[in-house]
């Protein structure tokens, strides 16, 4: 499938697809086209079985500088929410079988902060600038950037950085455990390749399975997390690959997985 606001390449060898943001005119302004083509690539890549990881980039110099204010100045409030929003972008990252890692360089507000936070790790460059600044235009905002940030960086400073709208480095983004590594510039999608490369090593069966419970006990009270986390281990030893992970290990040799 093509796409006029990604570009989508699979590193089959490694097992990797990469999507990068691809609207560089306006730093990587989320429009609803774009917002409409996550959803078909995450799809596309979910179906894929030789993907077993995903990276999400915006390239070496913007990962997206929040949503298209152009195209939203005119809308009225129904439009607004009857639109395909990002909630429902980042809800289907958070669904996706596959992990899902955000690779971020430059600007990455609003919007764009919002969907590196639908990921499952993130990779800052040491240059990335990170902030919720949709206060500065009298709106909030309207991704996930009132919740998922609170659950990342704590109330207090999920309420400091949307009531300010100021940005912050990628240090504090690090300190305040917005973002999980920050590496030089220079280095980010090999970073990036590397921590997917961990992951892909791995049964993509187990990896589904872990970051379903993992995302689904985490708002849960303990008992109710324990019994996601019980039920996602069982449901594991129903896998083939739970079978040559164990005789592998027993064997000493290194796991052939299939997925199945």
């Amino acid at each position: 499938m093509s796409y006029t606001t990604l570009l989508l390449e699979k590193k089959e060898a490694d097992g990797v697809g990469i999507i990068r943001l691809n609207r560089p005119e306006v730093r990587n302004a989320i429009n609803v086209v774009m917002r409409q083509e996550l959803l078909q690539v995450i799809t596309e890549l979910d179906a894929d079985e030789a993907v077993r990881a995903v990276i999400l980039t915006g390239g070496d110099t913007v990962f997206a500088a929040g949503a298209d204010i152009g195209a939203m100045v005119q809308q009225t409030a129904l439009e607004q929410f009857d639109r395909v929003s990002l909630w429902n972008v980042t809800c289907r990252m958070e669904q996706s079988k596959k992990p899902m890692i955000a690779a971020v360089a430059g600007f990455c507000l609003g919007g764009g902060c919002e969907l590196a936070m639908g990921c499952d790790v993130r990779i800052a460059a040491a240059g990335a600038q990170f902030g919720q600044p949709e206060i500065n235009l009298g709106i909030i905002p309207g991704g996930g950037g009132t919740v998922r940030l609170a659950r990342l960086v704590g109330l207090g400073k999920a309420k400091e950085l949307v009531l300010t709208g100021r940005l912050i480095t990628a240090e504090e983004a690090l300190r305040i455990n917005l973002v999980n590594r920050v590496v030089p510039d220079d280095r980010l999608m090999e970073e990036a390749m590397e921590m997917a490369r961990w992951m892909t090593r791995h049964s993509p069966v187990a990896l589904g399975v872990a970051k379903y419970a993992v995302q689904n006990a985490v708002d849960a009270n303990l008992q109710t997390g324990r019994a996601i986390e019980n039920a996602c281990f069982s449901l594991v030893f129903a896998s083939e690959d739970r079978i040559e992970g164990m005789r592998a290990f027993l064997e000493k040799r290194k796991p052939q997985y299939k997925g199945k």
